[in-house]
């Protein structure tokens, strides 16, 4: 009986277990048909499956393990690959702290605010360049003394700057023209920091700077504005990401903080 009862436990987690990697594997492959293909959905997709597999078949992959730690020859089939996939995890774990950490960072002061630019779609801003936005606009609404630059230019597939958005979208919220400042030349993050940087020395404007962008873009963007010579940067809360699309744009960035170290 108690036998009966352990196999019937076994069985109900493995499904349990089973059902959520399944569950994530379809939130990647969801986030990679309805935006496109990057390597956040790709990883988590890959990891996703692996792990579903190993939990489909745990008996034989657990046998593989227990011969392989058994045999002096085969031991290292078994090590290093957990050596590998421990390192990873806690890469990924300090990068996701450090990104909760300034994604939090909210400024208590009046600043620059700086808006990152992202997708216009030919039927208008998208949902991600609306968060931002929105983030920004409540910032300068409890602080009527700051201005913003709305950074982005035009990409090939857009009918309009992602600057030319950002400012319609303030507008659209109450915020006067006379704060927007608008950088309608830059195709990437760099170039928004580096033209923004410009923007403020000729106007004057305080180099503390609060950036308005997706909560798991604030790390790498700070890490950006850093190099191009801002100092302290401050994160503005509110832009929250797709809740569905999250998981696929956070391990991304894993990817592109580890390039900003690096590199």
């Amino acid at each position: 009986m108690a036998d009966k009862l352990r196999n019937s436990a076994g069985m109900t987690l493995t499904i349990l277990i089973g059902t959520f990697f399944l569950l994530s594997l379809l939130v990647f492959v969801a986030a990679a048909v309805t935006t496109k293909v990057n390597l956040g959905n790709v990883t988590g997709g890959v990891i996703s499956l692996i792990l579903l597999l190993c939990t489909m078949f745990h008996k034989p992959v657990g046998e593989f393990i227990k011969n392989g730690l058994a045999d002096h020859e085969r031991k290292k089939l078994v090590i290093i690959p957990f050596i590998v996939i421990c390192i990873a995890v806690i890469t990924a774990a300090a990068i996701s702290v450090m990104m909760i950490a300034q994604a939090s960072k909210a400024p208590q002061e009046s600043m620059t605010v700086i808006i990152l630019g992202c997708r216009v779609k030919p039927e208008g801003p998208s949902q991600m360049l609306r968060t931002r936005t929105l983030a920004a606009a409540r910032f300068m609404e409890q602080h009527p003394d700051c201005v913003c630059i709305a950074s982005g230019g035009r990409g090939g597939d857009e009918p309009m700057s992602e600057s030319e958005a950002i400012r319609d979208i303030l507008i659209e919220y109450g915020i006067s023209p006379d704060r927007i400042i608008m950088e309608d030349k830059s195709t990437s993050t760099r170039e928004n920091f580096s033209f923004s940087k410009e923007l403020i020395k000729e106007r004057g404007l305080p180099e503390k700077i609060a950036i308005a962008t997706s909560e798991y873009h604030q790390l790498r963007a700070s890490m950006i504005a850093a190099d191009n010579g801002f100092g302290e940067c401050y994160s503005l809360p509110s832009a929250h990401t797709q809740l569905f699309l999250l998981p696929s744009y956070w391990i991304r960035e894993w990817y592109g903080v580890i390039y900003e170290v690096v590199f």
